[in-house]
């Protein structure tokens, strides 16, 4: 189709049907103040080879784990990536592929699909999962927005220590839902199951904990799940560490109602942040409004296996009052990417990677305590993300680390928890004890003066 500019023509006969005299009328609502109004000072036409020298230039300014050694985590990780994932994504076929509403021509994508969601039930331990979402943070909205279809309930309890950004983003998309959200915690940023016991209502809609929480700390879901459950109807959700539940129990061994997480550690580069992949399984119960697209095994007429889309509950599919979400896609390229590393891993190589997290952060923690000035911010059992306390502000940490080749962490100052403002250091299996010993020393420059004793 060929890119037909209008004319000044068309533009005078437009803004006459709209009913303005000109542009400037059309737009007369934007305030002046954040209109622009100077020159675009554009650089002068470049040619491809220069272009690429100037993006490599401004590039290589960018700071990452290819530059840097990454203690960083809070939801994206620094692991490892086989080859053969980004080579498999890479494909043409898989690169370019579109929405497989026909399935006789989609099969290849409609078998990573089904392939996935297997896997993501084999991890999670739940009965069905759909073929991905966009990210960690809008699935556990599409989570929330699931339970109060299922239960025509408006509060939202939140315990523990959820990721901030997660509960933001739940707050956007749950707006018109008119929800209300209740937070439940301890100083040290856990579950506080006292509390929970007397807050939750039959208008509870759901309750929600993060599997490590934020800070990285185990959180006694039993107990949380006996709890949520003993108000009929009221669904438990579980933001899961995928790679975590390769060692530690999945959420379907405690009753988990739905189950939500961040994907981006199974073969997803960090990529400054994004895009990731959202994951997402429930019971089967709730399959009906379970958002996105579930991808279902069959047979043809010749007796062999095929794969077809089998359920879709976004609006374009079904009646609108009927449809949980208008989420109108899924991360199809990181879905599969997701699925050759599992395959690639396999449950051993995944049991590996979260065993290897764990020891290596047990071993910087016990040499980052040794330094005066440096703890624990609290005392609660930890997978393999833990928070410290600094004797001086963390982000002065942060800021001097990049400086000497670290991503330190992240300054916990974003939850807003003053009993908890520390440094939060991630430990992934790719961390090698010179990497953490040589992150110990430099720490060791901000270890706190003893005081001298006056005699």
């Amino acid at each position: 189709m060929p890119f037909i500019p209008s004319s000044d023509l068309d533009r005078n006969l437009m803004l006459e049907r709209i009913g303005v005299n000109n542009f400037e009328d059309l737009i007369q609502c934007i305030p002046a103040s954040v209109k622009f109004n100077g020159n675009l000072n554009l650089a002068p036409q470049l040619s491809e080879y220069e272009v690429e020298k100037l993006l490599k230039k401004h590039a290589n300014k960018n700071i990452s784990t290819e530059t840097h050694t990454c203690f960083m985590g809070g939801g994206a990780y620094d692991r490892f990536i086989p080859a053969i994932v980004p080579n498999t994504i890479d494909r043409a076929e898989f690169r370019t592929a579109y929405t497989p509403y026909q399935a006789e021509v989609s099969q290849g994508t409609l078998q990573a699909m089904y392939e996935f969601q297997s896997m993501i039930c084999e991890l999670t331990k739940m009965e069905v999962a759909n073929a991905s979402l966009y990210d960690g943070a809008s699935s556990l909205a599409e989570a929330c927005l699931l339970a109060n279809a299922e239960n025509k309930r408006d509060e939202i309890i939140f315990v523990g220590t959820i990721h901030p950004n997660y509960i933001e983003v739940v707050k956007t998309v749950c707006d018109g839902r008119n929800l209300t959200f209740k937070y439940i915690k301890n100083e040290d940023g856990t579950a506080d199951i006292e509390k929970l016991k007397n807050t939750i209502s039959e208008n509870t809609s759901a309750v929600i904990i993060q599997q490590p929480n934020f800070y990285g700390n185990l959180e006694d879901v039993y107990e949380i799940e006996k709890i949520t459950h003993s108000i009929n109807k009221t669904l438990f959700i579980v933001v899961a560490d995928i790679t975590s539940l390769a060692i530690i129990d999945p959420p379907g061994n405690y009753n988990a109602d739905v189950v939500v997480g961040e994907g981006q550690g199974l073969g997803i580069s960090l990529s400054y942040g994004g895009p990731y992949l959202g994951i997402f399984a429930c019971k089967e119960k709730f399959i009906r409004k379970l958002p996105g697209r579930i991808c279902g095994k069959t047979v043809d007429q010749e007796g062999k296996d095929g794969f077809v889309l089998t359920l879709q509950t976004r609006e374009q599919q079904i009646k609108r009052e009927k449809a949980t979400s208008n989420i109108c896609t899924n991360q199809g390229l990181f879905m599969l990417a997701a699925t050759v590393y599992m395959e690639t891993m396999g449950r051993e190589g995944l049991k590996e990677v979260a065993y290897n997290s764990y020891q290596n952060a047990h071993y910087l923690e016990s040499e980052i305590s040794k330094i005066e000035g440096f703890s624990l911010a609290n005392n609660k059992p930890y997978l393999y993300e833990f928070c410290v306390k600094t004797p001086v502000d963390p982000q002065i940490i942060i800021d001097e680390a990049i400086n000497n080749g670290f991503l330190a962490g992240i300054n916990t100052k974003i939850t807003g928890d003053s009993d908890m403002h520390g440094l939060l250091i991630a430990v992934t299996e790719k961390r090698d004890k010179e990497e953490m010993d040589s992150f110990v020393n430099f720490l060791k420059q901000f270890a706190k003066e003893e005081e001298l004793l006056l005699v």
